[in-house]
């Protein structure tokens, strides 16, 4: 099984269309799609379920998917241990994000680990279903690395490296009775609407279990895409939110006001047991850049 026969497929998988992974690759398209169709000859599959309009994985090629990661991962390694200098690093990381890390700098701190590893390549995706779902993304090996707002029990399995933590503020509307107080409680809160970030995300599981803690039940009357959507749909008067402090943006009619509970939200990092060079490189970078200096 030829190697760039796997390229070819990965990357036909990630972009669902030959046109876009030829142009990846540097290929034309009808060297892909033949390189694609030798490599279903090879396996005795078929890889992609093809029509006019649309490219998508049939069941064997999402079982190989992985496997071929794998291995082109492994060839890049062993080429960069017998590649001398400054570019020893090499291959490419998938890196799972979330959309409210704006307050991380992380374009700053993706170039500068881009200088410093120029043989790896970056791609940036998130997760509709939050940090569980890029969990789920690590274990399935379509993401290398990932941000999680979960706790290290919520993605047994995997290695976690903890970033910054931060406390919980509720964000009350303006005119709320609570909102000049220094601190609230989750009891202050129990017969308030709740305005909340969709199944999965961080910010949400580690909320609900403080409330349950705290002996007030989880709620949810109305969902928002995201955790920047949170003070503008409170400001509209749907209930109150929580939200870490680290990840609250300011919106004309909220207020934030701290919130009294023991637990905390940590940004972390997950990835498979044993990452790759590449990967272990970019944990590193983004550790060393994001961790709060002591003293």
């Amino acid at each position: 099984m030829e190697t760039r026969l796997l390229e070819y497929f990965v990357a036909v998988a990630e972009e669902l269309s030959f046109t876009r992974a030829a142009t990846r690759v540097f290929a034309v398209q009808s060297t892909v799609s033949a390189g694609v169709r030798a490599l279903e000859t090879d396996v005795g599959a078929r890889l992609f379920e093809r029509t006019r309009r649309s490219v998508a994985l049939t069941p064997a090629g999402e079982a190989l998917l992985p496997r071929a990661r794998a291995v082109l991962d492994a060839v890049a390694e062993a080429r960069a241990a017998v590649v001398p200098g400054p570019h020893l690093v090499r291959g490419t990381v998938r890196l799972g994000v979330f959309t409210n890390l704006g307050y991380l700098g992380l374009p700053a701190v993706l170039a500068t680990f881009r200088d410093r590893h120029p043989g790896v390549e970056l791609r940036l995706s998130p997760s509709p279903a939050g940090s569980t779902g890029l969990g789920e993304d690590v274990r399935r090996g379509t993401v290398d690395v990932a941000f999680t707002g979960l706790e290290p029990a919520d993605h047994r399995g995997l290695r976690y490296t903890p970033l910054t933590t931060s406390t919980f503020v509720a964000v009350l509307p303006a005119g709320h009775p609570l909102a000049t107080r220094e601190a609230v409680t989750p009891g202050d809160l129990a017969a308030e609407r709740v305005v909340t970030t969709p199944r999965g995300f961080g910010n949400r599981v580690l909320a609900e279990r403080a409330f349950a803690r705290a002996g007030v039940p989880p709620r949810a009357d109305t969902e928002a895409a995201d955790v920047g959507d949170l003070p503008p749909f409170v400001a509209a008067g749907f209930g109150m939110a929580v939200v870490p402090a680290d990840m609250y943006e300011p919106a004309d009619g909220a207020v934030a006001v701290p919130l009294d509970v023991d637990d905390a939200w940590t940004l972390g990092l997950v990835t498979r047991p044993h990452p790759t060079a590449a990967s272990a490189a970019l944990v590193a970078a983004l550790a060393e850049a994001l961790r709060p200096r002591e003293g």
